[in-house]
């Protein structure tokens, strides 16, 4: 108990009124809560994390690029995202998950959701995500951690690590030359600043067999949300690691 009342925990429900809407948007949502919530504490913060699941994790990284969070750069400490989507749908091996999105934009004509598959603009460099990596703050954080899963058929494994696929090794067409640019962008500030420290992990969920969520890739996707034991065990092995 003594340790944990060092700490604050936010669980902003700042956008959750419609995730849908503009990821940016979100993330200037996102950024002025944090903001107001550490205007509102009566102690100063020396550390701040965040932990993002998903479209969530586009969201934080939105939210570090407003400039309501600039003035507290020094203080990232950890990012952990939990299957982020960072580099969109690109080279998904997912059919029925890539024809799940364009069903659903089509349906709600939701805009985080044509980001996400970079589908937002004909031109690739245009797109949110692309833009997204061109400012990135992670390279601000001690420690970035990126959790990712084979099992999870709705973000690919690569796009959840930041890293190129072979897929994009061997596409030497605009698109895929965009694609290694974006990942650039990303990684190549976090391994210029020798205080911050990359750690990816593979995870390997203990699923339900037969189930129509494992089939179609959801149960892993949202596992590291839902499994208790994954939660428990990560958090005891990892959480001193990075969070204290």
């Amino acid at each position: 108990g003594t340790l944990l009342s060092a700490y604050d925990f936010l669980m902003s429900d700042a956008y959750m009124e419609d995730t849908y809407q503009d990821i940016k948007e979100m993330g200037r949502l996102l950024a002025d809560d944090i903001v107001q919530t550490i205007i509102c504490s009566p102690k100063p913060y020396e550390r701040i994390s965040f932990i993002g699941h998903s479209l969530g994790t586009l969201v934080i990284r939105a939210a570090l690029q407003d400039p309501l969070l600039e003035r507290y750069t020094s203080k990232f400490h950890t990012f952990l995202s939990l299957s982020g989507p960072h580099l969109g749908m690109m080279y998904s091996p997912s059919y029925l998950v890539n024809g799940g999105l364009w069903l659903m934009q089509r349906l709600k004509a939701g805009k985080s959701l044509q980001q996400i598959a970079m589908k937002d603009s004909s031109d690739i460099k245009q797109t949110y995500v692309y833009k997204l990596s061109c400012n990135d703050k992670l390279h601000h954080f001690t420690n970035v951690v990126l959790v990712s899963s084979h099992q999870d058929r709705y973000v690919p494994f690569h796009s959840a690590r930041i890293e190129i696929c072979n897929d994009a090794k061997r596409d030497y067409s605009y698109n895929g030359h965009v694609y290694r640019e974006m990942v650039h962008n990303i990684v190549q500030p976090m391994i210029d600043n020798p205080k911050c420290n990359i750690s990816r992990y593979s995870i390997q969920y203990a699923l339900e067999h037969g189930s129509a969520n494992s089939m179609i890739g959801r149960a892993a996707h949202i596992a590291c949300l839902d499994s208790e034991v994954f939660l428990n065990k990560f958090f005891a092995v990892m959480g001193w690691k990075f969070f204290v």
